[in-house]
């Protein structure tokens, strides 16, 4: 469901952290808004504070001051439940390291995030196997993370953050443990899933990668500058 125009939007959000008697600015009052169905990257330097407004746009963690608004929901003010809730609900993760459980199957692996929603299990393994379909590893889904090709991991995981049908892909350097045909593949996939309405933001400091995106956002010192 579509609440209002925009899937994210950001006003003056930023986040301190405090070292000592020092106060570390990672955001410095971004303003910010993703539409429903948006590939967008982020682009930023070590140090930008593109890690930190990924985890901000992922409720791993909240803003200091500012606004963030997730499909509808006010989220700067959540509790850790509430923000636990949102992030299992509403955004799909998909990270460099994969993050597969090794001794599980691939169809295992997918059903994780519906074992937390507390889906039933004939629907879980239905949604599992559809999700695993999407990505091209219906005939991989009961093989073991060490059976699978690094690509075919990643498709693993791909699959898993669209298992809950997310309003959200989020993908922290998607491609940076694979070689290049291989993540020339995972960005093929990424293009399929955002021309079937997924809305998509891709972190990442590789022009290549940034450039499949419809629109790319560059962060310097913690403020947007494009």
């Amino acid at each position: 469901m579509m609440n209002g125009e925009h899937l994210i939007e950001m006003h003056e959000l930023t986040r301190v952290y405090q070292l000592g008697p020092q106060d570390i600015y990672a955001l410095r009052g971004v303003d910010l808004n993703v539409g429903h169905g948006e590939y967008l990257a982020i682009m930023g330097p070590s140090g930008s504070g593109k890690s930190t407004l990924m985890n901000i746009i992922g409720c791993l963690d909240s803003p200091t001051a500012g606004k963030y608004i997730l499909d509808g929901t006010p989220v700067e003010s959540m509790k850790d439940d509430e923000l636990a809730a949102v992030r299992n609900k509403k955004i799909g993760f998909v990270f460099q390291t994969f993050n597969l459980l090794a001794r599980t199957t691939a169809l295992q692996n997918v059903e994780l995030p519906l074992i937390y929603a507390r889906i039933p299990r004939a629907h879980r393994r239905e949604l599992a196997e559809e999700a695993l379909n999407a990505v091209g590893l219906g005939d991989r889904m009961h093989h073991q993370p060490n059976e699978l090709s690094g690509g075919q991991r990643q498709r693993v995981a791909i699959a898993r953050a669209l298992v809950n049908k997310p309003s959200l892909l989020l993908a922290d350097e998607p491609t940076g443990n694979l070689d290049s045909q291989t993540g020339r593949e995972i960005l093929d996939l990424f293009r399929a899933l955002y021309n079937r309405g997924n809305s998509i933001i891709i972190v990442t400091h590789e022009d290549d990668v940034a450039k499949e995106a419809r629109r790319i956002i560059h962060l310097r010192d913690g403020r947007v500058l494009d």
